[in-house]
């Protein structure tokens, strides 16, 4: 899937909660598995928030996402009013493709203020410290319990649950890894999920047991996922699921 850039969903409030038992491979050929599958895409509007690490979001202009399709694993840029937010950073070797979708965006290393971890596998924060080279005024995040598997060269910030990044709401999921988190913009009504959930054939699955640290933990993120409303979801491996994308989740934990 070619992604252009979105704008995103305005004014969005909660779900529902559920039982999830549903293993994918994030980090490899996925096993069988129990996904859910929505219609074709749809595009929407909305409205992001603040700037800074604070407890609730402020509404601010409309932003976009795109998409570092890195093969096996992809990062994202976010991005709003000329800043821009890089959540993971893929394998060792993929700042360049980082910032080829930034200069698709009209934006450049100057422009990104934050770069989020959504958890401490290598393939994930492989390129952590080419990014924080190029972004140089960029300020890390990662869940504070991983922060110790990360070898960044400068001081990656500890998040917690309920925190917020360039108006982006941390949610703490942990059991992929013990300090897993996702990144919600609850104005924008996308959620990037990292390894919490995965995409499989146009729908959603759940945490790959292979590589998950404590899948019982991990399952009960994603019931906490569950109760959440997004459009867009967005993940560390699969095709993001665009349209009723929080319905898909809430019907995989209720399977």
């Amino acid at each position: 899937m070619v992604l252009d850039r979105r704008v995103f969903l305005r004014d969005l409030g909660w779900g529902a909660m559920g039982l999830v038992i549903s293993p994918f491979a994030a980090c490899s050929t996925p096993p069988t598995q129990v996904t859910t599958t929505l219609p074709s895409p749809s595009v929407t509007t909305g409205a992001r928030a603040g700037t800074t690490l604070a407890t609730q979001p402020e509404p601010r202009a409309a932003g976009r996402w795109e998409r570092v399709d890195l093969g096996f694993v992809s990062a994202y840029v976010l991005a709003r009013g000329g800043e821009a937010a890089v959540v993971d950073t893929g394998v060792a070797g993929s700042a360049d493709a980082i910032e080829e979708v930034l200069v698709g965006m009209a934006l450049g290393w100057e422009s990104v203020g934050h770069v989020i971890l959504t958890h401490s596998h290598r393939d994930h924060v492989g390129s952590i410290a080419q990014v924080l080279e190029r972004a140089g005024s960029a300020t890390a995040y990662a869940g504070v319990d991983d922060i110790p598997d990360i070898d960044a060269p400068r001081t990656v910030e500890g998040v917690s649950d309920g925190d917020i990044v360039f108006g982006l709401e941390i949610i703490a999921t942990p059991g992929h890894t013990p300090g897993h988190i996702c990144v919600l913009d609850p104005a924008g009504g996308v959620l990037v999920a990292g390894d919490a959930l995965n995409g499989s054939d146009g729908g959603v699955a759940g945490p790959n047991p292979e590589f998950t640290a404590d899948m019982d933990t991990a399952l009960r993120s994603v019931v906490k996922l569950a109760a959440l409303r997004f459009d867009t979801l967005l993940f560390g491996h699969g095709e993001p699921v665009e349209g009723e994308a929080d319905q898909a989740v809430a019907a995989l934990a209720a399977s």
